[in-house]
């Protein structure tokens, strides 16, 4: 063998070692989870549109016993966001409609307060306009099927919580309203438009809106814990979420997603690069924008009844990691992220059991109280029973359980919380772990 031929063929090899090594690497750090009971569902790893790792784990359906695989189907919740806003971007390319233009030019009945709430507010969640989804009650209707009109109806006339485009924060509403933005430009239902103009021309067979009556094959059901227990997650009516977080997908076919992007199969050079800019707090449209191991990093999530999602792409390295969970206990955003540091040969923890200790009820005093995580998000602590809950803004109570004097842990998904004492031995500050990211929040009440 010539020496040329004999060096390609050893760079082949080690190839083929690294990508194994990662593989099995990716594969016991998933398994982990999945033996604590933390995660069920489908994961893929890939670089330059190679995938290095793509595997389902337990069960699409635990009364049938079917398994989770790459292809099987996922609600998205939130990641549904970036679809709707390449829809509007590709309808400004022919000439439906202006990022600029107020919202009032395409939705009949707009209130005189959205006089200057425009498209690119909408996007990029700095339209003021209260979202749905923090509305009081709103849980108890999330069964109910409801039309474009009557969910507008149910926040047109509020008042906003902050001048357009004068804050970030992440709304619900905008995004409902960019559907019936699409479907009035367009000329057709908001989930027609985004079969014909994305999923279609690009191969995406294993992607479109989840409507619960469609029999839909490799479809998994969505499950939360209860009690000690798993059970089915609350029934959700597709036609709330919408064109905020209706849309089912593959692993698979986020992958070709992710490779569209890096083209102009669906939208010009110029169109991308405003998508992928950021307006506030790191948000652009449809996508957030930061870095990790000192890397440029494109992602979003969702969170939807029964399922959790990640997708986070580092373009610059042409990687794609994705998690999708039908399990509200998968904790996809630190599993990206470690996913993302096994493929840099960056650190990451490996998933542990934690142990909760006998702790002075009287100690949990010290900690109730309010803690504002971002303006208008607060994270309440208060003692029931002896036992310490937190809630969360538009969520329900949460116990956590304590593992040291200090350090609390959830059960229900992989968080932490720790709370931080002043000079004075008061509490000052809470800090929250999650999804590989400490937040730190003040005590404001």
């Amino acid at each position: 063998m010539k020496p040329v031929k004999q060096l390609l063929l050893a760079i082949a090899l080690t190839g083929l070692c690294i990508a194994a090594d990662l593989e099995k690497q990716v594969d016991e750090y998933v398994g982990a989870f999945v033996k604590m009971g933390r995660f069920s569902g489908s994961i893929l790893v890939a670089r330059d549109g190679k995938v290095l790792a793509a595997k389902g784990y337990g069960k699409a359906n635990l009364g049938h016993g079917v398994p989770n695989m790459p292809r099987t189907k996922f609600r998205l919740g939130s990641i549904t966001k970036q679809f709707t806003a390449t829809a509007i971007l590709q309808l400004e390319q022919k000439g439906k409609l202006s990022l600029e233009d107020p919202v009032k030019k395409h939705l009949s009945g707009a209130p005189a307060a959205w006089d200057t709430v425009t498209v690119h507010h909408q996007l990029t969640h700095t339209s003021g306009i209260p979202s749905y989804t923090g509305l009081p009650g709103y849980m108890k209707t999330i069964f109910m099927p409801v039309t474009v009109d009557e969910m507008i109806a149910k926040f047109r006339d509020l008042p906003l919580e902050s001048q357009p485009g004068e804050k970030y924060k992440y709304n619900n509403s905008g995004y409902f309203l960019l559907g019936a933005i699409i479907e009035k430009a367009a000329g057709e239902r908001y989930e027609d438009y985004l079969r014909k103009s994305i999923f279609e021309p690009l191969g995406m067979r294993d992607t479109g809106f989840d409507r619960f009556e469609t029999i839909l094959p490799n479809r998994a059901s969505g499950y939360a814990p209860e009690k000690g227990k798993v059970v089915h997650a609350a029934y959700l009516d597709m036609s709330q979420p919408y064109s905020a977080g209706s849309l089912y997908s593959t692993v698979e076919d986020l992958l070709i997603w992710d490779q569209a992007l890096y083209t102009e199969k669906l939208l010009p050079k110029t169109a991308l690069e405003r998508m992928f800019t950021p307006f506030k707090n790191n948000y652009a449209y449809g996508w957030m924008l930061d870095q990790a191991f000192n890397r440029r990093r494109i992602a979003h999530g969702g969170g939807i009844n029964g399922f959790n999602t990640m997708i986070s792409r580092f373009p610059d390295d042409r990687v794609l990691v994705v998690v999708l969970s039908n399990t509200q206990t998968g904790d996809t955003g630190r599993m990206a992220r470690d996913l993302s540091a096994m493929v840099f040969g960056e650190k990451y923890e490996a998933p542990k059991e934690r142990v909760e200790i006998k702790l002075d009820p009287a100690k949990l005093d010290a900690f109730v109280g309010q803690y504002e995580l971002r303006p208008g998000f607060i994270f309440t602590v208060t003692k029931e029973d002896n036992q310490l809950m937190t809630q969360a803004t538009g969520q329900g109570k949460v116990q956590v359980f304590p593992e040291s004097d200090t350090k609390f842990f959830l059960k229900v998904v992989d968080a932490q919380v720790e709370f931080v004492k002043g000079t004075e031995g008061g509490v000052t500050h809470l800090v929250l772990y999650q999804g590989g990211r400490e937040t730190k929040a003040k005590k404001i009440e």
